[in-house]
């Protein structure tokens, strides 16, 4: 996916396939060394086979940050929120996937999918002891087997996106079919009209 200014997903980052080695002397693992561990593990499985991994400054894992300082267009980039839906004592916790440019819509399309009679976003240290992963790198690959993945069908359809990488060091390039095909996952309008 490139933006109107030419610009690509890809960025002005060096991207490494995530589950081999250009360096014949290196381990195939060092990419997967970058991601949290059960982003790694869900990767090792065979999930999002095509994932490239690059480093980036921790510091500039926000999505706005990130994307002006590696020239990557907001368009080509997807966020992963978590949610947690409420009916009775039931409680869902599900990851919703947009694009950066688009806002999904909670309160209404997510809460009606998951048949909660509330919905908020997800208390973040909760969602850090559950997935294993850091907040500002929350990525739909390799969460927790019972949370429904959202995602958007305009994440689905785009040919890459960078998504996070678990910890704030690390994002990942996708094809947007790959996410539409994890476990759980669901593609659906998810955005705001």
């Amino acid at each position: 996916m490139s933006s109107g200014d030419g610009r690509s997903a890809r960025g002005n980052l060096d991207w490494t396939p995530a589950l081999e080695s250009s360096d014949a002397g290196a381990s195939v693992d060092a990419p997967l060394a970058l991601l949290a561990p059960p982003v790694a593990a869900a990767l090792r499985a065979g999930h999002a086979p095509s994932a490239e991994v690059t480093e980036i400054d921790p510091g500039l894992a926000d999505t706005a940050e990130f994307c002006e300082r590696y020239e990557v267009p907001l368009e080509a980039s997807a966020n992963c929120v978590v949610v947690l839906g409420r009916r009775g004592e039931a409680r869902t916790h599900a990851a919703v996937m947009v694009l950066a440019t688009d806002r999904a819509d909670v309160n209404k399309r997510v809460r009606k999918h998951l048949d909660a009679r509330k919905i908020s976003f997800a208390d973040q240290s909760e969602v850090e002891e559950a997935t294993g992963m850091t907040s500002g790198g929350i990525t739909p690959v390799g969460l927790p087997e019972s949370w429904p993945i959202l995602v958007d069908e305009r994440v689905a359809a785009a040919p890459l996106v960078v998504i996070g990488g678990g910890t704030r060091g690390a994002k990942l390039l996708v094809p947007g079919s790959e996410l539409a095909s994890l476990p759980g996952a669901e593609v659906l309008d998810l955005v705001v009209d």
